[in-house]
């Protein structure tokens, strides 16, 4: 007999992006309605977010849209951050600093080139317990025979020698696409984990050439490496949690000659995740791939969440094909969601 109900603690979601702006003004209340109530934001803004004050602010922008969210907030590593910064941050509740390669995604042309030059920065995140995030992809490059689709695995070196040179700080691998991924954060040790996206425990490569809402970096990989998501999910492995990346942009930027890149999942995390693992026979892992995993990674207790559970039932609900809103010009813009106009068999039983 296949479960109806499943009533969960409201999720964490450890890899969100809420822009700024109209844009930020839009997708920012989606956040709770989706099922989600802390909500780990990425700082590549622009300017992107580098800053003690600079993240606190974004941090009261965010709450006056979505009071009943609890937001952690990172900064942006960049050559102008100091060992003296990440001790202020540390102090001001900043949970963790996010490393871009330079030009690999959404607005990371001041990302890093070698991560040598900010081993100091490292040493001070490690002393006060900071946590570092990266995007674990190398630049394309043809003559090394490099692209999309091994950046990711070509990078994982490097996260192997950041964990051996620092082997107390914690670091996160974000949105891993590739079994090689997996391996290599379940062979490191105790402080290195992994963030899992809705989309990609869903796409393969096919499901995105050519179709440019499902386009997003890094790119969805083989079957293979979707088969080795789904089954560290399923085996609900405490390394692993989630983290949707999910990544809100205009209609007409993503309809493009050259379209940006990001999935949109915030106003239906749950619904996804529900849809999604049960096709995997994953549902019972749910709950510790979604609300406990990251939490204990984080240190973050189990009482500092809000006590209000969310009950999903068995009833079918259709995506939208678009979220509307009006840009800082005035003009009306939309934001198309992942798995737009389908209907997903499982819906909040009430509204967020």
């Amino acid at each position: 007999m296949s479960v109806t109900t499943l009533e969960l603690p409201l999720l964490d979601d450890f890899h969100v992006h809420l822009r700024q702006d109209a844009l930020m003004r839009a997708v920012t209340p989606h956040v709770l309605k989706g099922g989600v109530k802390t909500a780990y934001v990425m700082p590549n803004l622009k300017p992107p977010v580098t800053t003690t004050e600079r993240a606190l602010a974004y941090k009261a922008d965010l709450e006056k849209l979505a009071p009943g969210v609890e937001f952690l907030m990172t900064l942006y590593l960049v050559p102008e951050l100091t060992p003296e910064e990440i001790k202020k941050a540390a102090k001001a509740g900043i949970k963790g600093v996010k490393s871009y390669p330079r030009g690999v995604t959404t607005n990371s042309d001041s990302g890093i080139e070698s991560y040598t030059a900010y081993y100091k920065v490292f040493e001070a995140m490690q002393e006060v317990d900071m946590v570092l995030n990266l995007h674990g992809e190398i630049p394309s490059d043809p003559e090394n025979d490099v692209c999309v689709m091994n950046a990711e695995e070509k990078f994982l070196k490097h996260l192997k020698q950041l964990h051996e040179d620092f082997p107390k700080l914690r670091i996160v691998l974000e949105h891993a696409t590739t079994k090689a991924a997996v391996d290599m954060v379940k062979s490191l040790g105790p402080t290195v984990a992994c963030s899992i996206t809705v989309h990609h425990l869903s796409l393969i490569v096919d499901d995105w050439a050519g179709q440019c809402h499902h386009f997003c970096k890094p790119v969805a990989k083989y079957p293979h490496d979707r088969d080795a998501l789904r089954a560290v999910v399923k085996e609900a492995h405490p390394k692993f949690f989630l983290g949707t990346d999910s990544a809100p942009h205009p209609r007409h930027t993503k309809e493009s000659s050259t379209s940006v890149a990001g999935v949109y999942t915030t106003p239906l995390v749950l619904p996804y995740l529900a849809t999604i693992l049960e096709s995997f026979d994953a549902l019972s892992s749910l709950r510790a791939f979604a609300c406990e995993n990251g939490r204990r990674f984080y240190k973050l207790e189990a009482g500092s969440r809000n006590a209000h559970s969310v009950t999903l039932v068995r009833q079918e609900y259709s995506v939208p094909a678009e979220y509307e809103f009006f840009d800082d010009d005035g003009n009306a813009r939309s934001v198309v969601p992942f798995m737009a106009g389908k209907r997903l068999p499982w819906s909040l039983k009430e509204s967020l």
